[in-house]
């Protein structure tokens, strides 16, 4: 493995157009979403074995678990669409591994979870971080790649505990003008999904899920309550109405943390990249983002990656009632202007 980078940002902002683009390229192992299906569980504290290191990342991860029981699967579960031999109906569930990772790398991820686990539960005490490098290094050994690229949606709360547990990684900050951002959160089960639970955490004065007593979930309304059990009528997430400026407040507050976070970096250790940059100059951009990553930029690669561009996806809250748009900008604002002062790409 010769470089590590992570991109995070909000979602919804073409990230996941990235992840396939990064895959096409030759020396790039693309980890599709790896932080968002293995979450802090892959990071216990101390030192651990391959098997308890290996657990974290085959057992369910439970929030995607429920939706998918609920009958709400989000459509960046590739597993769910392709299935093999586990499905969220059963108990077992889906390993974390294999609902949005392993299907990126391969059209036979069953196997490839068995080869991997073969491996990992061999391994010594050791801590998290040098599980998670020895695991990125054994993936990269497998498919003939040499960067290492992580990308998940919804994942500025990630960065910091990244920085601290990968020093010399590099860091990626992506995002998409706020409006059509926002509007696309809005229509996404999984962001309605958030909205609803930070919903459930304010009504409730609490910082975390943890906190949660049961005297708190006396006082929600009957409509949020249920949406923490083992399963909801996802009719609850699908149809209730959420004011679009929640999503655009969401926008604001993610692009400002991490912005926040990028300022705190060295300069070679920083980029950003724009969806709308992307689409108006695809060759340039992916230029640059290969060798920030440390891998040529292949022009059949260039070339391949421009054309797995949505440009239509662009310029969606404009079709908005003019008065809806307005508030919608409003609320993106904040957000707006952070991104106005951003950090500059390194030289």
């Amino acid at each position: 493995m010769r470089s590590l980078t992570f991109v995070f940002g909000t979602g919804r902002s073409g990230s996941t157009a990235l992840s396939r683009i990064l895959n096409s390229h030759p020396d790039v192992l693309s980890l599709n979403e790896f932080m968002a299906s293995v979450g802090d569980a892959s990071f216990p504290a101390g030192k651990v074995g391959g098997e308890e290191f290996w657990q974290a990342l085959s057992d369910p991860a439970p929030h995607f678990e429920r939706m998918i029981r609920s009958g709400l699967p989000l459509p960046e579960f590739l597993h769910t669409s392709r299935p093999g031999r586990y499905s969220g109906r059963t108990t077992a569930g889906i390993p974390a591994l294999s609902l949005m990772v392993l299907p990126h790398l391969t059209d036979d991820p069953d196997a490839l979870l068995d080869e991997l686990g073969a491996e990992v539960v061999q391994w010594p005490q050791r801590a998290a971080a040098e599980h998670h490098r020895a695991l990125y290094g054994l993936l990269c050994a497998r498919f003939g790649r040499t960067a290492v690229v992580e990308r998940s949606g919804y994942s500025t709360g990630w960065a910091p505990g990244l920085r601290e547990a990968f020093p010399e990684a590099r860091f990626v900050h992506m995002f998409r003008d706020g409006p059509d951002c926002a509007l696309s959160m809005s229509r996404h089960p999984g962001y309605r999904a958030i909205a609803l639970l930070r919903e459930i955490k304010t009504r409730a004065g609490i910082d975390s899920f943890g906190e949660l007593t049961p005297e708190h979930l006396r006082a929600l309304p009957p409509d949020l309550a249920p949406l923490l059990d083992d399963r909801f009528d996802p009719a609850l997430v699908r149809d209730r109405d959420i004011p679009l400026r929640t999503f655009g407040t969401l926008w604001s507050q993610l692009v400002n943390e991490g912005t926040e976070f990028l300022t705190g970096l060295p300069a070679d250790r920083r980029t950003t990249l724009a969806y709308e940059d992307l689409l108006d100059r695809p060759a340039e951009e992916l230029t640059r983002l290969a060798e920030f990553i440390g891998v040529d930029p292949v022009p059949s690669w260039l070339k391949a990656g421009s054309a797995l561009l949505d440009h239509s996806r662009r310029g969606s809250a404009l079709s908005l009632p003019a008065a809806e748009l307005a508030e919608l900008r409003e609320s993106c604002a904040p957000g707006t202007r952070v991104l106005e002062g951003r950090v500059s790409p390194p030289a």
